[in-house]
């Protein structure tokens, strides 16, 4: 089925620089907060093998980037990128804020760089890993972002992907698509007022975007092997991770 989301890029860059002042509060709210999990397990999921960086793709405001700074303890460069300027300017401010990064610190930086992930500007081979926390789904050419997050990866390095997903039980599936249709928007036009129905969009890409051993294959046609996926909270959204053969690793 053709898609019927417009997902072009100056569409998706002004959408969220129109909620960017909003989009944590907005998070954390329709969230209940268990967005925090979320990141939680998935930075816990995942594999810190050396010194090379991290990069965290649609970064948005910076909430996973920061994350795996801090898991880190402060000693692995992480890098975030975005394409909305908006966005970026608050994962700036909030790093200052948060991580307490100074000109004089001893720890690795934590830095943003305006970039689009279907074209991001690094060499070939230089992170260990590379994630993207609900902003795959946004990016115009899926296919296209995830050849560059595995181009961009080390080999035997690893990519995460945490997007939202649909539950498996029916029942819960159904109550949950009709608060996300009908309620959600309403929510999120009320309290992040914006011309774009940032909050109308949500639920229609979710519906459009594949998940669960859909993705898991989209992954493996960008060259990631051994991906593995966890659904969480009852499959509202799933934790997606695979790895980049270096040529020692057979896939499973």
């Amino acid at each position: 089925m053709a898609a019927t989301v417009d997902k072009s890029e100056n569409r998706i860059r002004q959408m969220f620089g129109e909620i960017s002042s909003r989009y944590d509060l907005m998070n954390h709210l329709l969230s209940g907060g268990v967005d925090y999990y979320w990141r939680w397990f998935t930075i816990r999921r995942c594999q810190i093998r050396n010194q090379a960086p991290i990069l965290d793709v649609c970064t948005g405001t910076g909430d996973l980037a920061i994350a795996f700074w801090k898991h880190s303890q402060q000693q692995i460069p992480v890098i975030g990128t975005d394409f909305t300027h908006e966005m970026l300017a608050i994962a700036r401010k909030k790093t200052r804020k948060n991580t307490h990064q100074s000109a004089g610190s001893n720890s690795s930086p934590i830095t943003f760089i305006e970039a689009d992930t279907q074209a991001l500007p690094f060499e070939a081979n230089q992170f260990q890993l590379v994630s993207v926390a609900f902003g795959l789904r946004n990016v115009t050419r899926m296919a296209l972002g995830l050849e560059e997050m595995t181009r961009v990866c080390q080999p035997g390095g690893q990519v995460a992907i945490l997007e939202f997903s649909l539950p498996g039980n029916p029942i819960i599936r159904s109550v949950y698509c009709w608060y996300f249709r009908n309620i959600l928007p309403r929510i999120g036009q009320l309290l992040a007022r914006n011309r774009q129905a940032a909050y109308d969009y949500l639920p229609s890409s979710v519906a459009e975007f594949p998940y669960g051993e859909a993705l898991a294959e989209h992954m493996r046609s960008a060259g990631l092997i051994n991906v593995k996926f966890w659904p969480l909270t009852l499959g509202i959204a799933t934790l997606y991770i695979g790895q980049k053969p270096d040529g020692g690793h057979r896939a499973e």
